[in-house]
């Protein structure tokens, strides 16, 4: 796992500033602490921070073929790269080293931009072919690993793994993007391919870029999307021996490293199936071995770390557990600089825990994130089919009059069980699928964020609203089915935004290569042909993943109420971080945006602060957005 960044310049007469390069490249140290290169020509300059997994004593960067008229910067692993070695030998090409590396660059020799549809694994990488006077950039198909860019006034294209390397050049605007802070304070991050920032973007998963010399045009191109074709029906038994079996091939083909390797354990029911692969558990043996890390919370409501017990002792892994404060709220300046932009998903401080441990342990860790996208396993898939299912009986001349009525008329309760938040339900049931399923994981409505921001700020948005983010996406779904739609929209925004992104930055932070195998893309593309009724049913989300691993997992630990990594936010900001609240949501660094109202931003302290209601949503995102500001103003 690596950093990489680049300066093209496609004027293609200007020299490249070396200095400038190495600036971008050091603003990702800790992305690659082992080795650090540079590699300048005309026109070009290219940086590379090492994480040595695959080939530690050849695989350096960036790397050039034998002819030096070629020039790659990779950050990822191909897990198909000996097939594709032995193909690309077959076709006559050359190799000096054992690093997959070697394999994308003759890939790209051989393939051209069709380079990218060969490769199985995660990466983002850019390669210089000054034959063809081109520059090629392109991002795996699920987006596990990032790219940002830029296309400066200058005329100079910048490019590197994270925000902070391309924010390197004074050049590029600091001015806030309004859609972005609209985008925020919805969904909790910022959805590609926009940034926080006006003219820096990120690559979205599955894209390509291609440039040449004279030519500034900047085009991100689809290479690869998710196709929902469902296959026909096959006997349940039939479909679990199978799945399970394609489980156990992606865990294998992201188990190879030259550095030590485990496991996060976190007691649910995916990571504890990736562990339960890697054991090698076969007709009831198991090879031992494995090493796995758990975090948990002194405090047993958020603690899960005696489920991860059971499936470590089952499997006889070498397990680490620690046990966190669960007053750990000490790094919100740490997460404000590893995420470059503002990131609202509280989950980054157990996240960052994990990643911690981990490190301490091994330098590659599989993960079991994917397989709640995959087989529809958030509790919000349920809520939102129940919401349709009410939706599709009513036709939507009676059902958007009558049940927009009863959500205005409603009185508001967020402080009560979902049972009885009455007028959230009616305001979705009078929405179509797409605005209700936006409305479900919007992190503040669009009510709130309606109050949240200034008069001045929503003319700045010009009609614009988040939502615009999922319809664009539905447009573009392959699929009719609602379920299968709402799957789709996380593959676009949730998973690469979020979860991806969250999981990226922690592990980097502490030179940890992270490996999602249940969003391997192969793996993905046969989830995504399974029945959305062996997804969710009855209620239960993830029916045929939990139904295959029954001879392999505890009962409790798959049919148990799922937590996720939470932690107690709402008691925090009343508590330990009651003042901390007030100096940020209150302060002259928010005020002097122009974004926010200021009578509101009072209004959610004091609310909070008395106990008469939890807007602990809306201030931790305030908060973290306060946090962005103060750290982005003294980079």
């Amino acid at each position: 796992m690596c950093g990489i960044v680049g300066i093209f310049d496609t004027q293609g007469n200007r020299e490249i500033d070396r200095e400038a390069l190495r600036r971008m490249n050091e603003s990702q140290h800790h992305r690659g602490p082992d080795e650090g290169e540079l590699y300048l020509e005309k026109a070009l300059g290219m940086g590379h921070r090492r994480l040595s997994v695959i080939d530690v004593a050849t695989g350096q960067q960036p790397f050039l073929n034998a002819a030096r008229d070629v020039a790659l910067v990779f950050n990822g692993e191909i897990y198909n790269y000996r097939l594709l070695r032995d193909e690309l030998v077959a076709l006559g090409h050359v190799f000096r080293t054992k690093s997959d590396t070697e394999v994308v660059m003759n890939a790209w020799i051989a393939w051209g931009e069709d380079c990218v549809r060969r490769l199985r694994g995660m990466f983002a990488f850019g390669v210089w072919d000054r034959r063809k006077q081109t520059l090629f950039l392109a991002r795996d198909h699920v987006g596990v690993k990032p790219m940002f860019y830029s296309l400066l006034p200058s005329g100079l294209f910048v490019f590197g793994s994270e925000l902070k390397s391309i924010m390197t050049f004074p050049e590029l605007s600091r001015k806030l993007n309004p859609r972005a802070v609209e985008d925020y304070f919805a969904y909790g991050y910022v959805p590609e391919p926009n940034t926080i920032f006006h003219n820096a973007y990120k690559l979205s998963p599955g894209h390509a870029i291609l440039l040449k010399v004279g030519d500034r045009a900047v085009q991100p191109k689809r290479w690869w999307d998710l196709s929902f074709n469902v296959a026909p029906a096959r006997p349940e038994a039939d479909v679990e021996a199978e799945l399970i079996e394609r489980v156990r091939e992606a865990v294998k083909s992201q188990m190879e490293a030259e550095v030590p390797l485990g496991a996060f354990l976190s007691g649910g029911v995916d990571s504890s199936a990736v562990v339960a692969m890697m054991a090698g558990e076969r007709d009831g043996t198991v090879s031992e071995g494995v090493t796995t890390c758990s975090i948990g919370f002194d405090d047993p409501e958020f603690d899960e770390t005696q489920y991860a017990m059971q499936v470590a002792q089952r499997y006889r892994t070498h397990h680490h557990a620690q046990i966190v404060d669960k007053d750990d709220y000490g790094l919100i300046d740490t997460l404000a600089h590893l995420y470059d932009e503002p990131f609202a998903d509280s989950s980054a401080i157990p996240t960052y825990r994990v990643c911690q441990l981990a490190r301490r342990h091994v330098t590659v860790a599989l993960s079991g994130d994917g397989g709640d996208e995959n087989f529809a396993g958030y509790r919000r898939y349920r809520f939102a089919m129940a919401e349709h299912s009410v939706r599709s009986k009513v036709p939507e001349a009676i059902r958007k009059p009558l049940f927009g009525t009863l959500g205005s008329l409603y009185p508001k309760a967020d402080w009560a069980p979902r049972v009885f938040r009455a007028k959230t339900t009616f305001e979705s049931i009078a929405r179509d699928l797409v605005e209700g399923y936006f409305h479900g994981v919007s992190r503040l409505p669009d009510r709130q964020r309606d109050l949240l921001f200034s008069d001045t700020f929503r003319s700045d948005l010009q009609g614009y609203r988040a939502i615009d983010v999922m319809r664009a996406h539905a447009k573009e779904a392959p699929t009719d089915d609602p379920l299968s739609l709402i799957q789709y929209l996380d593959f676009k925004t949730w998973l690469p935004g979020d979860i991806l992104t969250k999981v990226d930055r922690a592990s980097m932070a502490h030179s940890l290569e992270v490996r999602v195998p249940l969003l391997d893309h192969e793996f993905c593309e046969y989830a995504a042909t399974l029945p959305p009724s062996l997804k969710l049913r009855g209620g239960e989300g993830k029916y045929i993943l939990k139904k295959s691993l029954e001879p392999h997992l505890p009962h409790d630990i798959m049919y148990r109420a799922k937590k996720g990594f939470s932690i107690p936010l709402a008691a925090w900001l009343r508590g330990p971080l009651r003042d901390a609240v007030r100096e940020a949501v209150l302060g002259a660094r928010l005020v002097d945006t122009g974004i926010f109202n200021r009578r509101y931003l009072e209004k959610l302290v004091a609310e909070h602060h008395a106990g008469t209601a939890d807007h602990s949503v809306a201030l931790w995102s305030l908060m973290m957005f306060d946090a962005f500001l103060r750290v982005s103003a003294g980079a």
